[in-house]
Formats: C-alpha cells, structure tokens, sequence
C-alpha cells in the first residue's frame, strides 16, 4: 500500500472528525463547520468522502424488507394479497387502527376506477378509511351501502352517509345509501322488505360490485366494533350469538370459526349480504388491526370473504406463524 502524504493523511482526519461529530453526535452540518473552522460545503465534502472511502458504512435496515417476507407468506399460506403495515409492537391501538386505515385509504385509490360499482360496509375502522381517502376524478363510478344502520335507538342515516359522502367525494362518484334497520325484529318482515322495488333497487347494485370494502367486527376487539357497543345487539341477541359459536362479522352477517354462517339465528334478520353473495365479488378488501383480531381474521379467510387485507405487522406475523 502506498504511503500517504501529509495531505491525504489531514484530509482522512478532518473526514473522520466530521463524520463522528455528525452521525455519532448528531451536530449539524453548520455546527460542525464552526467547530472546524471551515464551511458548511466542505463539510459536505468531507462527509461524502467518508463514505466513499468506507471510513463510513451506512446501513439502512428497512421495515419493508420483513413486511415484503410476511406479505408472502401470508398469499403462499391463505391465498390473499396481505398490504402490511410497518410499525413497532409499542404502539397503542387506537394509532395503530389509524395507520392501517391510513393505508387503506391510500390503497384504495390504486384499485378505484371508472365505471366500477364498491360496496362499503359502515364502522369504525371504515368511517377512519373514509376520513383518509385521497382525491381522484372517476367517472360513472357508484359506493352503495353494504348494510342497514339503524337500530331502536337511531335511525343510522347520519352515521352511515357521512361515510359513503367521504367515499363519493373523494373519488367524484355517486352514492347509494340503504336505508334499513341493521337487523329486522322478524326474518318475515326482512323478507317482504326484499321485495320491495326501492330496496331491491340497491340490491342490484350490491350484485354488480367490483369491490367490497370491509372491516372485522368481533366481541374481543380492543378498539369494540360498533356493532357490539351501539345499541345494535340486545341481551338475547348476545345469546342467541353465543349459542351459534359466533366469532365475528362480515357487515353484520355473523360467522363461527370455521367459517361457517348460513344456519346462524341472527343472520336472518340482518341486512347485509350472505357471504356467498359476498364471495362473488371480484376484489374483497378487508382491512383489520390488532392481534386480538387473529382468530376473526382466520375465520373470515375461511368463510373466503377476503381477496385483499391491509393490516398491521403484528397481526399479520401472528397470522402468518399461527400453527
């Protein structure tokens, strides 16, 4: 190796010092250039200098790395395109829902194009995704109601349209509220509702959906689902639910473990759409946050009600090691 200059050997020094008293102690380039009696550009130079003779190693260890590995793990294992959401396990649940739900909102504008019918299922992780949709033009494009909202207590109309109204705004499109209870008093009376031409008009637009966009109620949820704290329930209901094996919703159609729905009492009075009605629809975007989903999350996998999820990185680790 050839022997450096006095020269080479000062500049090695002064990169040294700069590059100490820039990444080990986070001065900033002008305090750094005050210290050594030099100019801010030329502690630029000596920065880049360092790293170009190695006396610098930048390593970035990137979330995205381990979530691009859960991703696939997750459609290798269930068949479903996972949209991970990095984030450290401190997180409460409250900001934890947020972030996921800000994805969602980012994501669904990829999927979103004209001419397309998206039914959407009113809650609270829904009404977060509304509030973080960006802007984009779409032409003949309608959001329909996927489920009723009212219940003994309210009539839901407010809630449920201020949340197709952020759907309709962001993307130019129209709107196509559906304006029955959550759940019937009589599987009859849900029946003749049916047939009715005003309801059946929304129900065709339920049958031509491109995309359903949906969370996971479920009585263990951290952050409850609003059906299971709005009033939507009553004792008898809880119990009816409890016999049935109940573990979860798809927009208020109840499902076991196994992913079964059909022979399930409540399901008869509710509003929202069977889950073989549901599986038809060509993209299912469910987006979910929190472990103490796990077990709702799998049972909706195996009732086939997702085609897309976006989660956060907890969850979707324990989803993918869960034995």
């Amino acid at each position: 190796m050839a022997e450096r200059t006095p020269a080479q050997e000062g500049k090695l020094v002064a990169a040294l010092t700069a590059a100490k008293l820039y990444y080990m102690q986070d001065m900033t380039m002008e305090a750094i250039a005050h210290e050594l009696g030099t100019s801010r550009s030329s502690v630029s130079r000596l920065l880049g200098f360092a790293r170009d003779t190695g006396l610098v190693d930048i390593r970035i260890n990137s979330p995205f790395e381990r979530v691009g590995a859960l991703e696939q793990r997750i459609r290798d294992r269930f068949r479903i395109a996972a949209h991970v959401v990095p984030m450290p396990e401190l997180v409460n649940e409250v900001e934890r829902l947020e972030r996921v739900a800000l994805t969602a909102g980012r994501l669904l504008s990829q999927f979103v194009e004209s001419n397309m019918v998206i039914g959407v299922a009113w809650g609270s992780t829904i009404s977060l995704v509304s509030r973080a949709l960006t802007q984009k033009d779409t032409h003949n494009t309608t959001f329909v109601q996927l489920n009723g909202a009212g219940n003994t207590q309210t009539s839901g109309v407010e809630y449920s349209s201020d949340i197709l109204r952020r759907f309709g705004h962001a993307f130019g499109a129209q709107v196509e509220q559906f304006p029955v209870p959550t759940f019937f008093d009589n599987p009859r009376t849900r029946e003749a509702m049916w047939q009715e031409r005003s309801t059946r008009r929304v129900l065709s637009f339920q049958a031509k959906m491109d995309i359903a966009v949906f969370s996971l109620g479920s009585p263990a949820a951290e952050v409850p689902s609003r059906v299971y704290v709005g009033g939507y329930l009553s004792q008898e209901d809880y119990r009816s639910l409890r016999a049935d094996g109940v573990i979860g919703d798809v927009a208020t159609i109840f499902f076991r473990e196994d992913g079964s729905w059909r022979d399930i009492a409540l399901n008869a009075r509710a509003t929202g759409p069977g889950l073989d009605r549901l599986r038809r629809v060509p993209r299912r975007l469910c987006v979910v946050a929190g472990v103490t989903k796990l077990a709702t999350l799998r049972a909706a996998i195996a009732a086939g009600t997702i085609t897309d999820v976006v989660l956060d990185e907890s969850l979707a680790r324990h989803l993918a090691d869960h034995d």
